[in-house]
């Protein structure tokens, strides 16, 4: 008995030891895989510069203006999948209820009015892309990420891309089963979605290259759904510490200030902690 207990404790000491260290792989996986798909957005983003001459817009205004409902996430989003993940309108008007410019259905149109004998403004034949495959985009609709009560001002029925450190369990209906007339479901972890702030390549000052405001009500969101503080809902921090590239003496400069700069929220779900895997800085 003496023995088998001695054994007993040498095993359960054993794994104590062995489950951090798996924890550790674990963590260090996924961070590999984070930096993957930031990579894999990157080359999306020199294809769409590539085709539309620039890199997608990522500027937010504050309510009541009628575009306080589109942010910089759900514009990158956009532009890699197309509103509604069929592909880019070079038309669009970014906006987050997919209409034109003129607020008719010349890009992307929402209602769907043409047909298969083409009567209708088909916008099909003028999509690019998708840059990213959708299979891998890990593209969600606000609302399902968050509580769609907590995403206002921004549009809970727009997409956003999000990271693979998933935390929440999202089911999707995929059809109705004709037999038994029940619907059809599948289940996916959705992580964090990622932030896009597109450089003011003119800008002389970091305030100017970059904007903290372009993800504020998407930060706030997700403080809202968390029920935690994150930092980068912290303009000074966001400037001062965040983004400033040391290594620059002679004023304040944001990393990468020709292109963009994006931002996952890491293993923890909080921006602006330093397990936040991005594509500038260490």
């Amino acid at each position: 008995m003496i023995e088998l207990l001695i054994v007993l404790g040498i095993i359960a000491l054993l794994i104590g030891l062995l489950l951090p260290a798996l924890s550790v792989v674990r963590n260090v996986a996924k961070e590999t895989k984070q930096k993957a798909q930031l990579s894999t957005i990157e080359l999306a983003l020199a294809a769409f510069k590539n085709d539309e001459g620039d890199y997608p817009p990522s500027d937010w205004t504050l309510p009541p203006n009628p575009s306080s409902d589109y942010c910089g996430s759900q514009k990158l989003a956009e532009a890699l999948l197309g509103w509604d993940l069929l592909g880019f309108h070079p038309n669009t008007a970014w906006r987050a209820d997919g209409l034109d410019a003129m607020g008719g259905p010349g890009s992307y149109d929402p209602a769907q009015t043409r047909d298969i004998n083409g009567d209708g403004p088909d916008t099909f034949d003028e999509r690019k892309g998708p840059y990213l495959e959708l299979a891998t985009a890990s593209a969600f609709k606000l609302g399902d990420v968050f509580s769609p009560y907590s995403t206002s001002p921004l549009e809970a029925n727009t997409y956003v891309i999000c990271d693979v450190f998933g935390a929440k369990k999202i089911t999707m209906v995929k059809g109705i089963d004709p037999v038994t007339g029940q619907p059809i479901t599948v289940t996916e972890k959705a992580g964090a979605p990622i932030l896009y702030y597109r450089a003011n390549t003119s800008g002389k000052m970091i305030r100017d290259v970059y904007h903290a405001s372009d993800n504020d009500a998407l930060v706030v969101a997700k403080q809202q759904a968390d029920g935690r503080e994150h930092r980068l809902s912290d303009y000074q921090f966001f400037y001062e510490v965040y983004i400033k590239d040391p290594k620059i003496n002679a004023k304040p400069w944001p990393y990468r200030p020709d292109s963009y700069i994006l931002i996952s929220a890491g293993a923890d779900g909080l921006y602006g902690t330093s397990d936040d895997i991005r594509n500038f800085g260490n």
